[in-house]
């Protein structure tokens, strides 16, 4: 992956701003880590951080324009927010652009901001590492999570989720389901680990 990876972040410099490249750089990092923990592909992790936020900057209209044809189903909330397209866009061009043809890459990519129910673990490291890595700031929230994510993938997204939910009613943004999918997907994942010890332990 070096030689595309620098071909990545050639392209990443004519499309998005330098610091979003800190942060796409600190996902990469930081979901590379994880996957590490978890004993799962690290140059996979790493390279759907390196792409994840392709389409970041991509202006609404052709937000909208490459997810209509690609048939991406829009429903209301993303007809009204584009942005909230960018990850399934930036599978597309993470496809398109640089051959990416691993699946669980590119479903880890659209997953990344809203997350998804039944999500594979790679996507969770991702959907994790986007909302956590270094510059987003320390407070102790932020720690307390990035401790966490490293011992229970899945208690990370749950709480990512919920730390998620709280920005968006702070900043009275409209929610997407899937988000909340997410969390209860996740607290579910939780509960049922624990029972299952509950019963072995018996």
């Amino acid at each position: 992956m070096a030689c595309q990876r620098e071909q990545v972040l050639a392209w990443l410099a004519d499309n998005v701003p330098a610091s979003r490249i800190i942060h796409i750089q600190g996902v990469e990092n930081m979901a590379s880590d994880l996957a590490r923990c978890y004993q799962l592909d690290e140059q996979k992790a790493a390279k759907a951080g390196l792409l994840h936020d392709l389409a970041k900057y991509f202006p609404p209209t052709r937000l909208l324009e490459i997810a209509r044809a690609e048939k991406i189903a829009i429903d209301s909330i993303c007809e009204a927010n584009p942005h909230l397209l960018h990850a399934d866009v930036s599978a597309i061009i993470a496809r398109d652009k640089f051959g990416v043809e691993d699946e669980e890459v590119l479903a880890a990519i659209r997953n990344h901001t809203l997350g998804n129910a039944e999500m594979s673990d790679l996507s969770c490291i991702l959907y994790v590492a986007d909302a956590l890595e270094p510059s987003r700031g320390e407070s102790a929230e932020l720690e307390a999570i990035r401790q966490v994510s490293r011992k229970n993938l899945y208690q990370a997204v749950w709480q990512t989720s919920d730390l998620c939910l709280r920005h968006l009613l702070a900043k009275k943004r409209a929610i997407h389901p899937r988000t909340i999918f997410t969390r209860n997907w996740a607290l579910a994942k939780i509960k049922l680990a624990k029972n299952k010890n509950l019963l072995q332990a018996d």
